[in-house]
């Protein structure tokens, strides 16, 4: 599946004079790269909830898998809005990254042969991941995947210009 190609647009209010909006092609090897994400949901009493897990990047969406009995499984049931970030601790340097979207349950088993297949090209070792493991919707297991497809990245670049750019889908 051909990704969507978001038109960068700089927030001249929040970045440094002479900054340049992110490509998104940077943003994107960002997101395909990176090890660590953090989830944002919301509980059902309005409070946040925020965890890290890992994800892969394929075809325009982020990928990750969790528990059926774990919060965020809970959370997403109930309100499937989601926020995950990722980028670096560096204050001189670096790329951070918001991403903005639903997080839907993928049930199509073509699909989460390729999510598993991308996570263990991607963090094998040390997970071990296999699509039987990803059956879970539908299969009475207890591992759920969900696809996050953007509707608007934020990006907060770092270094010799600071930018704020986002990306709307």
């Amino acid at each position: 599946m051909a990704e969507r190609e978001p038109a960068a647009e700089l927030h001249q209010q929040f970045s440094s004079e002479g900054a340049t909006a992110t490509p998104w092609p940077q943003a994107r090897g960002q997101l395909e790269k990176a090890e660590v994400y953090w989830l944002s949901t919301v509980r059902a009493d309005g409070r946040p909830h925020v965890t890290p897990m890992v994800a892969v990047w394929m075809d325009g969406a982020l990928y990750f898998s969790t528990g059926g009995t774990e919060r965020k499984a809970h959370n997403l049931a109930r309100n499937s809005h989601c926020i995950v970030t990722t980028g670096c601790n560096r204050l001189a340097d670096g790329l951070d990254l918001v991403v903005e979207g639903d997080a839907a349950l993928v049930s199509d088993k073509v699909t989460l042969q390729r999510v598993a297949d991308a996570f263990a090209a991607k963090y094998d070792p040390p997970f071990d991941f296999k699509a039987t493991n990803f059956t879970a919707f539908g299969d009475g297991g207890d591992v759920f995947v969900y696809e996050v497809s953007p509707t608007r990245v934020f990006g907060y670049g770092r270094g010799t210009h600071y930018s704020a750019t986002r990306w709307r889908f």
